[in-house]
């Protein structure tokens, strides 16, 4: 495979021509009698122990050579919770952001600190508050960038202290989860050349189980993966787990075999293993003979891989979020894994904000609006603001292209469409408006404003609209018109009733890509409702391209129908990697208390739907929609339905 590095000997003519094709021994010589070398000023100030004379070490060059040891990295004030670079940091041990934070701590002795407040209150975390991860040394700027971003956020929605500690590799192992690849997520890092990275592979990673004052590295190989996350295991453990441990393949501590040989570092066995073997060069060689490792260039590819085109101050135009049937113009404030804070261009303050990915179907470049025919917001602003630009239209998502010019879509047609408001709901809805390059407006029946400010725009291949009976066939609850009181609902009869017709099925989408979901995999998902948040959620179905995700640890009212692949899916380890932050499950404590807090955190549409009856199994009438006939295939079954298939067949007369 282009994405491994074959590391079968070709040769056998001698020891020495062996050593060489791995571009790691040579030059090697397992010692112990030089234990000279020191640590470099950029170690820690911790006093630093000799090397003990009895550890067998792997040199180059004679020499043991140091390296940072991370230190330096992300730091966590321990006052008031901020994280940020270390150097910024105050005070020589870099405990608190600020001089004002280090004084609070002293006077307030300890007590209004966040470790404090989180042990003495023993409130549980909310879906709101921010977990500050430990970021790798790749992500500490694009973490800061984050806070920055966030810190107006969290004072003018005064979240909950901010929780540390989750960690996906304990949530996985203790509950035997499996996540889904990061191959399902063709816009996220690496997403498109991940390769044959599996298990098995072997990688250079820096050993913990040693006590020398240098960094030394090690090799594992993958027991499991999860996303962009990997349970290693070192070379000579075979089945002992006991230190096995979770590491980002695309981390800045992650290597591939030969890295070490090729940049000076040396390969040290675990302290636990050393009395295994009297030659570890023989016995590395013999292990990994016709294994794989990672490419050499796979840092390289996972840092242009995180390039995003998109800059602070590039103008776009992007869905109003208090009228959801205009678009308005919007800045560029930041750029975290691809996904933009934009800042409405008329908040003066800058907190008046949106955050979405770059691909999302809710912004676009200057003039679209106008193009096309959808409505617009025009700023008071009447010029740019010195360094804003336009964004280029090359930048943006494409859409099919659709020929329009035979039968279409016309007003008035009614469909089934997901609810932008309510996106755990799949609703009776109908054609308001049919704008240009096949965009479409389309209004909830039964809970639209009387201006139309609740309409919204779907593109005609847009994966959120469905034909009339896409619910029935695949066993999916449709949610009808609010204050519609002929239950079950029936699509024959609201037709008849309404006097309109049903949208014809040929017009909509019914590709299905070979996605790779399956039902239980884990991966982090934005909460659509509350887009900044980037929350550890489950697939719970699968209904051909269009996936039901759970974000765990909270009610199923909370689920959100999502198309396979939108650009709020990301892969298990990808906040970690980017520097964004993760929402937890929501603790124990915190679910109990769910039921009687949920009408407040309920959005004010969904509300809209409370009372009504589960729907039964609905009776349709194929052949007296729109005067034609049709065959509705059954809903492939959630183990099934990954790959090519058609929803409808028309039956030809």
């Amino acid at each position: 495979m282009e994405n491994t590095k074959d590391l079968t000997e070709h040769s056998s003519r001698s020891e020495r021509k062996r050593r060489d094709s791995f571009g790691m021994f040579d030059g090697y010589d397992s010692c112990s009698e030089d234990t000279s070398s020191s640590s470099s000023s950029d170690e820690s100030e911790e006093e630093v122990a000799p090397l003990p004379s009895s550890l067998p070490i792997i040199k180059n060059n004679g020499q043991v050579y140091t390296y940072p040891d991370g230190k330096s990295g992300m730091a966590t004030c321990e006052m008031c919770g901020m994280v940020g670079v270390r150097d910024a940091f105050y005070s020589k041990t870099k405990r608190f952001c600020s001089v004002s934070c280090s004084r609070s701590y002293s006077s307030n002795s300890k007590k209004a600190s966040i470790l404090a407040r989180l042990q003495v209150t023993g409130k549980p975390p909310t879906k709101k508050a921010k977990v500050l991860q430990k970021q790798p040394l790749v992500a500490k700027l694009a973490a800061y960038a984050q806070y920055q971003a966030t810190l107006q956020n969290q004072a003018k929605t005064k979240t909950a202290v901010p929780v540390e500690g989750f960690s996906w590799g304990n949530y996985i192992n203790s509950n035997s989860f499996t996540a889904a690849p990061v191959t399902c997520f063709k816009h996220a890092p690496m997403g498109t050349c991940w390769g044959d990275i599996s298990e098995g592979v072997r990688v250079e990673v820096p050993n913990t189980d040693c006590s020398l004052p240098t960094k030394v590295f090690w090799i594992a190989g993958i027991v499991k993966l999860a996303g962009y996350n990997a349970l290693l295991r070192y070379e000579g453990f075979e089945n002992d787990s006991s230190l096995d441990f979770w590491c980002n393949v695309c981390g800045s501590d992650i290597h591939p075999v030969g890295w070490c040989a090729a940049s000076g570092k040396p390969l040290v066995p675990p302290r636990t293993i050393q009395h295994k073997y009297t030659n570890w060069k023989a016995f590395l060689v013999k292990r990994l003979t016709g294994a794989k490792t990672l490419p050499p260039d796979f840092s390289q590819k996972v840092s242009e891989s995180m390039q995003y085109p998109f800059k602070p101050s590039m103008r776009v135009e992007v869905v109003d979020k208090t009228h959801l049937c205009r678009t308005r113009v919007a800045i560029v404030d930041s750029v975290i894994g691809g996904r933009l804070r934009l800042v409405y261009e008329e908040s003066e303050d800058k907190t008046d904000d949106f955050w979405c990915h770059m691909y999302s179907p809710l912004i676009h470049h200057i003039g679209w609006s106008r193009s096309i025919g959808h409505r617009f917001k025009r700023s008071d602003i009447t010029k740019k603001q010195d360094g804003h630009f336009d964004a280029p239209p090359h930048l943006f998502a494409k859409v099919k292209e659709v020929d329009t010019s035979g039968e279409w879509f016309k007003e008035g047609m009614k469909l089934e469409a997901i609810d932008p408001l309510n996106l755990s709901a799949i609703c009776v809805a109908t054609i308001r408006k049919v704008l240009a390059d096949g965009y479409l407006m389309i209004g909830i029946d039964g809970s639209e404003a009387a201006d139309g400010s609740d309409w919204f725009c779907y593109h005609a291949t847009s994966p959120s609209i469905f034909p009339v009976g896409f619910c029935e066939i695949n066993m999916i609850e449709l949610t009808p018109p609010r204050g519609y009181a002929k239950l079950p609902f029936k699509w024959f009869d609201y037709l008849r009733e309404m006097d309109s017709i049903a949208a014809p099925v040929k017009l909509f989408n019914k590709e299905v890509p070979n996605h790779g979901f399956h039902v239980g995999m884990k991966l982090e998902a934005v909460d659509l409702m509350e887009p900044r948040l980037v929350c550890v959620a489950t697939v719970t179905r699968i209904i051909h391209r269009l996936l039901r995700i759970h974000f765990d640890g909270w009610e199923d009212e909370y689920d959100q129908w999502v198309d396979c692949e939108s650009p709020d899916l990301y892969p298990v380890g990808w906040c970690q990697l980017t520097g964004y932050q993760l929402q937890p499950p929501a603790p124990q404590t915190s679910r109990d208390s769910q039921s009687s807090s949920s009408k407040q955190k309920k959005k004010a549409k969904s509300q809209q739907y409370k009372g009504h009856k589960k729907m039964t199994s609905l009776q349709l009438k194929e052949e007296l929609l729109d005067g034609e006939e049709y065959s509705f295939l059954q809903g492939a079954s959630d183990q099934e339905s990954n790959g090519s298939a058609s929803y409808y067949i028309k039956q030809e007369p």
